[in-house]
């Protein structure tokens, strides 16, 4: 697979038009804000940013929110293992990401029914590595789309047409 083009999707916690702005269309933009609860008006000001720069803009953790406030989609990291969403109406074109570092976070994550799964980490040697191999023998398991996530970089994003990923996902391979 060729990497030009591979999905790609950035993680941002804070509003830098700078950062945005070096993003091609391909690019999916991720507000994650962990520490503190969302600034509504933050959020409005990156969706309407990233509308006018036709790039697709999700939040994460609050489908409800994403809903309301007519966002691309919503992202459930790997801690969230909620069903609530499956009651509400979706709208069209509005698609749900799930992360999982294991087959048991993707049972979970198929359960509630994402369109897409993170599955971390390819790269990144933390307590959830998987490297090349185990990576496509997980992904393997699972017929949703996987996207690759941790440790991604200009060096090793090659390796990432090893993989059966359709795409990749990071913080400072963006910046």
């Amino acid at each position: 697979m060729h990497n030009k083009f591979l999905e790609k999707y950035y993680f941002i916690d804070k509003f830098e038009k700078s950062n945005i702005d070096k993003q091609d269309l391909n690019t999916t933009i991720i507000y994650r804000n962990y520490k503190t609860n969302y600034k509504i008006s933050e959020i409005i000001s990156i969706r309407n940013y990233c509308k006018g720069k036709k790039i697709k803009f999700l939040i994460s953790n609050n489908i409800k929110l994403s809903l309301k406030l007519n966002l691309d989609g919503a992202y459930l990291p790997s801690f969230n293992k909620d069903y609530d969403h499956l009651s509400y109406d979706l709208k069209k074109n509005f698609y749900i990401i799930g992360s999982a570092h294991n087959i048991k976070e993707i049972r979970i994550k198929e359960k509630q029914k994402v369109d897409k799964i993170f599955l971390s980490s390819l790269f990144k040697k933390n307590n959830n590595f998987l490297g090349v191999n185990k990576f496509n023998l997980i992904s393997k398991l699972t017929k949703n789309k996987i996207i690759a996530l941790g440790g991604i970089s200009k060096e090793n994003l090659k390796l990432v047409g090893l993989t059966k990923s359709v795409g990749f996902a990071g913080i400072s391979f963006f910046r």
